[in-house]
């Protein structure tokens, strides 16, 4: 193909398409909501925000007598305040180049960048999580450690379809080494040529670099409960929005020891509930530390995920016979005190969102692009900046984008099991 000057337009549809073949996480979430964003000609700024509806729960009738039942809807929101750019020099000599000779020295490597960048975010909502399923420090390495993430979803009445899963570097490897022994030649035959796992119980399972690190707080001591939670402490109706309260414990080790946003726990004789039946689950409910906390006295508060919810259509817990009240109930960490542990996860696409939207264009009328997949919602935008004594073009890619754990109880962490 003979070589033409290139400009903003062609550089930013190969920047465009760059970009969602590198996304790997942002294309196994929600991308619906970038529909909700009013159509703006010159685009969006950092900071807008739209308004979601949270899904509301209903009971079931017995018999034939009518019992009418509130709608109660929650909201969240989210917000497109994350914009992430590369920038970077081409000579006039550069852009008269072949696009794809050009594409592959400097526009694919920084796209590669940008996604690993709005992957990495994705996964950092795992702090967000309260599901943790194996024992945090031990490597995924065989399919009776991964079936205990899609055993879980299905314990709490996820939705089948649309799962998958995100594993570290050496989680990947372990569970891979273990599909070598499987007698099904397809399998094997991916495993050791393509280092591929691909579908395994239902869940599209995918090798991801930048799985986090989650370090725990300095908490140690006995916790406990301290204050008085009932059934009428927490209603849905207190809550619907942020499905978040505060706990006080107490009973820690030190004066000023650490709790981490993302530290999970349990609370003695608190038991989990399948989110459809509302029935008992035979393990105890898990609840997730929503912002940093530091201890005064060797006790805290801590904003914790999901509030307790006793009884009623969304109903998120089942309190031990007798037990009515949770004050001086023992408080127990996932994990040890100041450690670091790798956050697989396994998750439904609707468990969290990425809304990318269009950048407004700059008002002084040079030939910025923009460009935007109407089948992704993906977009970039390009901004070429002349420098005319050094005879070079200084040239901004920029994307904005905003996440949100929508709905966290249709993913879990894992670990593998010792």
């Amino acid at each position: 193909m003979a070589n033409t000057t290139l400009n903003a337009d062609v550089i930013a549809n190969e920047a465009l398409m760059i970009l969602d073949n590198n996304l790997v996480m942002s294309n196994n979430v929600f991308r619906g909501y970038e529909n909700e964003f009013e159509k703006k000609v010159n685009g969006y700024e950092v900071g807008e925000t739209i308004s979601i509806r949270r899904p509301t729960d209903f009971t079931v009738r017995s018999g034939s007598t009518i019992q009418v039942q509130d709608v109660i809807e929650g909201k969240t929101t989210i917000t497109v305040n994350r914009q992430r750019g590369v920038d970077f020099k081409f000579s006039s000599t550069d852009l008269t180049l072949n696009i794809k000779e050009l594409s592959k020295r400097v526009i694919e490597p920084a796209c590669v960048q940008l996604a690993n960048e709005v992957d990495a975010d994705l996964m950092s909502l795992y702090s967000d999580i309260p599901n943790w399923v194996g024992t945090p420090g031990q490597t995924v390495n065989s399919y009776a450690d991964f079936i205990k993430a899609p055993e879980r979803l299905n314990e709490f009445g996820v939705p089948l379809g649309e799962r998958y899963g995100a594993l570290g570097p050496s989680d990947h490897a372990g569970l891979l080494g273990s599909q070598t022994s499987l007698y099904s030649e397809g399998e094997v035959k991916s495993a050791y040529r393509e280092a591929k796992l691909g579908r395994l119980a239902g869940v599209d399972t995918y090798m991801a670099q930048n799985v986090p690190t989650h370090t725990t707080g300095t908490r140690s001591g006995s916790p406990l409960v301290d204050g008085s939670y009932t059934a009428s402490t927490t209603s849905y109706d207190d809550v619907k929005n942020t499905m978040t309260m505060t706990l006080h414990i107490d009973a820690l080790g030190g004066a000023t020891e650490t709790i981490k946003k993302g530290d999970v726990f349990t609370i003695a004789d608190v038991y989990a509930v399948n989110s459809v039946t509302k029935q008992k689950l035979p393990f105890l409910k898990e609840f997730v530390v929503t912002a940093d906390a530091t201890a005064a006295g060797s006790e805290v508060d801590l904003t914790i995920y999901p509030a307790l919810i006793w009884n009623g259509a969304q109903q998120n817990v089942s309190v031990t016979s007798g037990v009515t009240d949770l004050n001086n109930k023992a408080i127990t960490f996932k994990g040890a005190a100041s450690t670091d542990y790798r956050q697989n996860l396994v998750f439904h696409q609707n468990f969290g969102a990425l809304v990318m939207v269009p950048m407004t264009l700059p008002a002084d009328g040079r030939p910025a692009s923009r460009k935007t997949d109407k089948s992704t919602g993906s977009s970039v935008r390009i901004v070429p900046v002349y420098d005319g004594t050094n005879d070079t073009n200084v040239w901004r890619l920029d994307i904005l984008y905003g996440i949100k754990a929508i709905d966290p109880r249709l993913a879990t962490r894992l670990s593998g099991t010792a």
